[in-house]
């Protein structure tokens, strides 16, 4: 056994907090982490270090899986666009559908601004916190494709109950209404949820080296083919259809509103989304699947709380020392266990408890998302009411808010092929951490100015900071600047997710145990539904003339979560390769008796472990 090979990976980098301890116990037949096809070497120290780390080929079933996610995005951002002028609007004069044909503004239940904002925070809230169960059932019992399967039923049969709300006869009777719509809303996060934890980690799961490797490329000159930069660059692609999708789904269904009536816009993203299931189902045979695990939540969850048994104490000093001894995850290794004491839930091997310790990171890297969803969400509610009291030209005020997917759209190729590959050549590592740190910083910039553009329609409107209740009453309240000033918060906020967002899909399935992809992911995605209901908190200020305290409120947190994020994860950028390279688990977590000869093997087997600096 090679053990000076299987701890390159850490290319001398200075530990960080937390920093993992590579296990290198093997069992009986186990090859080497490092072991791989002759015609693909595994770098050496010196290769890490020196030569530049590009992304390999993404596999063609990774795109059609990202087709999948552009039909799925299509029918929820064209169903989602119009909700705010349907709740917050009452019906044009003479309408039956909502349908203001541009003379009119587009409305339907005529609830107000406050109102408006409330669902939209509860639709966002609920589609985000819904992912927990789908990761539960896909990782636990059925895998990702059925859930993504039963997952569309939902969304199909919430998508329905929406048309339903908005048809002639139920319009026209705001109270039934509101309460199909409801009911619509509940069923289609159900499955937004159940489809959003398991389809993400489906995408990057095609792609198959799993570990880097040396190549030649074309120019005779050596690069090392990155899986990490692979999949950071399937899910740049992955983004790109979620936005176009956004784009062409709310732009028709804001037409359809206007023109025809609410009940299009809900009926056309579901005959989009019914080409879901249709895709999956003819690539089903070539796409590689992940089973279900069985007990491998609650063996996670045991396995933790076994690593902080006996750590607390009431002195918050002693508790954060104990947290961070070197031994707090060694001692809890099933190698490191006699086996007389070993817990009879202990199936695993001594890789997976690393596995596990890097996912934490990775969650404690999401702890920080809802202060930057706060700046994201002002998309989707204020932001749109915000475009009505300015000067539109015709234009519809929910189609404005379509500048952000355009930005996205212009700028990922941008970075693909000439920003990210300038800084590789340059020997810049532009990490995950950083990435991050950045788009924290340009959401906090889009609400500065959405701040100051606020403060001048305050200034600059014929009706003062009375604005959104004198326009209910057919004044004309426009202040008389153009709408597309808004460009600047749209365009910073693309900005800032292809820097945050993106990389938030790409850390939670490079950080996550093999066998636990979706529950990590569904942990990410909950920070926005966090973010939702911090937002609610803000719901007060959703209305005049409060508005400006709004957005700058959202700025400052925004600025001073960027900071935070910062401080904390600065040093996490030199331990970048390591967690990425982490020795593999054999541990799949579909049967106990599999791997109980792997952890008895482990304590024949001496472990070598690097030397940490924390536990956590």
């Amino acid at each position: 056994m090679n053990v000076k090979r299987s701890l390159e990976v850490t290319h001398g980098a200075t530990m960080i907090e937390p920093t993992l301890a590579v296990s290198t116990s093997l069992s009986d037949g186990e090859k080497p982490a490092t072991a791989v096809d002759s015609d693909k070497p595994y770098p050496t120290e010196e290769e890490f270090a020196t030569l530049p780390k590009v992304p390999g080929h993404i596999p063609w079933t990774s795109w059609t899986v990202a087709v999948v996610e552009f039909a799925e995005r299509f029918s929820y951002y064209g169903t989602t666009a119009v909700f705010v002028n349907f709740i917050q609007r009452p019906l044009p004069i003479g309408s039956s559908t909502g349908a203001g044909k541009i003379v009119q503004k587009s409305g339907a239940l005529g609830m107000g601004q406050r109102a408006s904002t409330g669902l939209v925070m509860f639709n966002s809230f609920w589609s985000y916190v819904t992912p927990l169960g789908g990761a539960y059932v896909a990782d636990q019992y059925l895998g990702r494709y059925l859930t993504i399967q039963y997952s569309i039923a939902f969304a199909l049969v919430g998508h329905c109950i929406l048309i339903i709300s908005a048809i002639p006869p139920i319009i026209v009777k705001p109270n039934a209404a509101i309460g199909v719509f409801a009911v619509g809303l509940v069923i289609m996060g159900l499955g937004t949820g159940g489809f959003k934890s398991n389809i993400s980690p489906l995408i990057a799961e095609q792609y198959k080296d799993e570990r880097p490797y040396v190549r030649t490329n074309k120019h005779g000159k050596k690069e090392i083919v990155d899986p990490a930069v692979t999949t950071a660059r399937i899910y740049i692609y992955f983004y790109l259809l979620i936005n176009v999708g956004s784009l062409t789904g709310s732009l028709a269904m804001v037409y359809a509103e206007h023109y025809v009536g609410f009940w299009l816009s809900y009926l056309l993203p579901t005959i989009v989304f019914c080409m879901c299931p249709a895709i999956l189902f003819v690539c089903k045979k070539y796409y590689t699947h992940a089973p279900p695990t069985g007990s491998v939540m609650g063996k996670a969850a045991k396995l933790i709380g076994l690593a902080f048994k006996g750590k607390w104490s009431i002195n918050p000093a002693t508790t954060l020392k104990n947290f961070k001894h070197p031994d707090f995850w060694e001692r809890v290794k099933p190698s490191n266990i006699a086996p007389a004491d070993r817990p009879t839930w202990m199936t695993f091997d001594d890789a997976w408890v690393d596995e596990v310790r890097r996912g934490l990171l990775a969650c404690k890297v999401f702890l920080w998302y809802p202060l930057y969803w706060l700046a994201y969400n002002q998309m989707t509610g204020n932001l749109v009411s915000q475009a009505n009291t300015m000067t539109l030209g015709g234009v519809p005020n929910d189609v404005i808010n379509n500048l952000n997917p355009i930005f996205i759209i212009i700028v990922i190729p941008i970075m693909d092929f000439l920003i990210y590959p300038g800084l590789r050549k340059a020997g810049i590592n532009f990490t995950p951490i950083k990435k991050i740190s950045f788009g924290f910083f340009l959401s906090s910039l889009a609400m500065v100015s959405a701040t100051v553009t606020q403060h001048y329609i305050y200034k600059l409107s014929p009706c003062g900071t009375d604005i959104n209740a004198r326009q209910a009453n057919n004044e004309d309240c426009a202040a008389p600047f153009t709408v597309w000033i808004q460009v600047f918060p749209y365009g910073l906020i693309g900005l800032s997710e292809v820097m945050a967002s993106i990389t938030k899909l790409e850390y939670a399935y490079t950080k996550a145990p093999k066998n636990m992809r979706s529950t990590v992911q569904a942990i990410a995605l909950l920070t926005s539904a966090i973010s939702s209901a911090l937002s609610q908190a803000l719901v007060g200020l959703s209305e005049d003339p409060l508005l400006v305290w709004n957005y700058g409120s959202v700025a400052v947190v925004a600025l001073f979560g960027g900071i935070g994020f910062w401080l904390t994860f600065r040093r996490a950028d030199r331990d970048e390769d390591r967690l990425n390279n982490l020795k593999a688990s054999n541990w799949e977590g579909t049967t106990d008796s599999d791997v109980e000869s792997s952890a008895d093997a482990g304590t024949k087997t001496a472990a070598v472990k690097t030397e940490e600096k924390s536990a956590l």
